[in-house]
Formats: C-alpha cells, sequence, structure tokens
C-alpha cells in the first residue's frame, strides 16, 4: 500500500465524531490527501488526542507510513504510542539531578534506557532496577537539572504494574541517583474494541 492509502486507512479507524485540541477532525485529513500534503496529513493523525483510545492498526499504519516518508521522529512516536497500545501508558514528571557525570542532555524521543528505582527489591534487600525507555514530551532533549513531563516504555511491563499516582521513583543511569519522577497517569493497554480496562489519573 502506498503512503496516501495508508494515511487513508489510517483515517477510518479514527472515529468522525471525535476531534483533536484544535478541533481538526478526519474531513481535514481528507482535504490533505486531495492535495497530496501527505506530511500534514501525517502530522494531524500523529497528534489525534480527542475521543476514546486508537486501535493498534492505527499507529502501526502510521508508522508504516511516515518511515516511507522518512520522517524519522514521526515513526518513532507512532512506534511508540504502538508499544502504549499494547503494554499501557506511564507518564511522570521527571527532575534531572545537576550531574556533573552526564554533560549532555537527555534525548527526549525514546532512545535512552536507563534504569529505575520503582521500589524492587532483590532478596538480600538491594535495590533490583527495572529497564526503561523514556519519551520527553514535547522536548528535542532534556537538559541536566531540567523538568519535563515523561512517558515510560518498560522493557517489562509487568514489573510496574504498581505504580499510581503520586508515587515517587528515581532513575539511573551508574549508581548515584541521575533523576526523581512522580508517576502522573496510569493507562492499561487497549482491549481490542479499542478501549482501556481502567484509567489511572492524578
Amino acid at each position: 500500500m502506498d503512503v496516501p492509502g495508508l494515511l487513508e486507512a489510517a483515517s477510518l479507524l479514527v472515529p468522525e465524531s471525535t476531534a483533536t485540541d484544535d478541533d481538526l477532525t478526519v474531513r481535514d485529513v481528507w482535504d490533505c490527501l486531495v492535495r497530496d500534503d501527505w506530511e500534514f496529513a501525517l502530522n494531524l493523525l500523529e497528534e489525534h488526542r480527542g475521543g476514546p483510545a486508537l486501535p493498534l492498526a492505527f499507529w502501526e499504519t502510521l508508522a508504516d507510513a511516515a518511515g516511507r516518508l522518512r520522517m524519522e521522529r514521526s515513526t518513532a512516536w507512532c512506534r511508540w504510542r504502538a508499544y502504549e497500545t499494547r503494554n499501557g501508558v506511564i507518564r511522570a514528571e521527571l527532575a534531572l539531578a545537576e550531574d556533573p557525570q552526564r554533560r549532555t542532555p537527555v534525548p527526549g524521543a525514546g532512545v535512552l534506557r536507563p534504569l529505575w528505582d520503582i521500589g524492587h527489591r532483590t532478596p538480600t534487600g538491594e535495590t533490583a532496577f527495572a529497564i526503561a525507555s523514556l519519551w520527553v514530551e514535547g522536548k528535542d532533549a532534556l537538559e541536566p537539572g531540567g523538568r519535563a513531563t515523561i512517558r515510560i516504555a518498560p522493557l517489562t511491563p509487568s514489573l510496574w504494574g504498581h505504580l499510581r499516582p503520586g508515587q515517587p521513583f528515581t532513575m539511573h543511569e551508574q549508581r548515584p541517583v541521575a533523576g526523581t519522577a512522580v508517576v502522573l497517569e496510569v493507562r492499561p493497554p487497549v482491549t481490542a474494541d479499542g478501549e482501556g480496562k481502567h484509567l489511572v489519573t492524578g
């Protein structure tokens, strides 16, 4: 399937009654397709926030289209959203330490996979770290000492099932604490009918 076909297929998975925060509807996407403005159509679809959760096929189709358009960040974002559809959403507020060991910003598009202390312990009482990628919302990167809302994609989602809004945890790249975080939102995987099982927010 070519790019216009992929975008058209994705748009058909969005309920017509919903709109984005800017009141852009599926009709706007179709208008872009008529004008061959494929990149803008993809951007409209990937930023869709209105209505119920969108199905896995929506994000997988968009990721395919973005890859064919060589839109690397859009491809990564759509794959990230596909992961969240399958495994659930975890959002948190992260404050990075002003760590002299890190002199460069934390990349924002899911590249870094640090360790996290989310409360698990080994049989001897030591910290059992969990691994998860992070996506910085609204920024390409997060400077040392900076603060931002992040999304987390765990390597082993079952280890994170106990998290609740307001719960603190820490990020580690080496032994010292690299950042402190507080859970903002936890959402379960999306079911086959496009609905989450429940929603936990702060």
